[in-house]
């Protein structure tokens, strides 16, 4: 028995089915866990979340992109010319699918291992980040989960108070949990960044080099940070986004024993 943690998705159904295929995974026995961006820019949405539902043995944590999809399907948001998600929207099995995936959560959290799409704020321990999750996974899967899509978009507030409520609470935990990359040591987040470490902003750090950061002693699987190219030089930190949908590799981490496994992506190989 085996757990493996996947990179970013997004679409790329051959190369999940590729690096499946090099780790052996066995569907009886293994489990799977999913960083977020199950689907959008990659040519096989439908096919990858028909997939992931199907599994026995899984774990998912929802993604910037993942949230767009629903934005789309339900008015809040316009389709952009860039999205690759109308097999998903025209698709018979749509609804099941689309309540499928806006029940899953924002955070993972066990004995071992923390996941999450994008990063965490530094103030936050990860059992007050999964308690803030919870709030955002309980309006996302009720009755009212129009209404926070359509107030879910904008980054403001960036700055984590407590005194937060109603949207801005929401939104703040959202975009911490699924668009973070750069932070200040206060936890004030930089939205707008989203190339590599290069070009960060002065006084804005990687959320994962924060030094007074209180999750520091777990160990955090994240994905939605493609310019890093799965490489993390910070203890018990791995990024597991590969960019395979940019032309990189699809990530598989064998979480026993952090055995890494890739596949390369079919884009790049098409354009050779």
């Amino acid at each position: 028995m085996a757990t493996y943690a996947i990179g970013d998705v997004q679409g790329c159904y051959d190369e999940l089915q590729a690096v499946l295929q090099v780790c052996q995974f066995d569907p009886a026995n293994d489990s799977l866990w999913f960083v977020g961006d199950l689907v959008n820019r990659g040519p096989k949405s439908l096919e990858t979340l028909r997939f992931v539902k199907s599994l026995a043995n899984k774990q998912v944590v929802l993604g910037n992109h993942d949230l767009h999809l629903l934005t789309v399907a339900y008015g809040a948001q316009a389709k952009r010319p860039e999205d690759t998600i109308d097999d998903v929207l025209n698709a018979p099995d749509r609804e099941e699918l689309l309540t499928w995936l806006r029940q899953q959560p924002l955070f993972y959290h066990d004995a071992k291992f923390t996941m999450v799409h994008a990063g965490i704020p530094p103030q936050w321990h990860c059992k007050e980040a999964a308690r803030y999750a919870a709030e955002v996974q309980q309006v996302l899967s009720g009755d009212d989960f129009k209404d926070f899509l359509s107030h879910m978009y904008g980054n403001q507030p960036d700055q984590w108070s407590e005194d937060l409520t109603g949207w801005d609470r929401l939104r703040f935990i959202t975009n911490a949990l699924t668009r973070l990359r750069f932070c200040t040591m206060e936890g004030q987040l930089d939205l707008v960044t989203k190339a590599g470490l290069q070009e960060q902003q002065p006084h804005y750090l990687p959320w994962f080099k924060v030094p007074n950061r209180k999750h520091k002693q777990n160990t955090i699987l994240f994905g939605h940070w493609a310019a890093l190219q799965a490489q993390v030089d910070e203890p018990h930190v791995f990024a597991l986004d590969a960019g395979c949908v940019w032309g990189g590799n699809l990530l598989a981490l064998r979480l026993e024993d952090l055995t890494r496994y890739s596949v390369t992506s079919k884009l790049y190989q098409s354009s050779l």
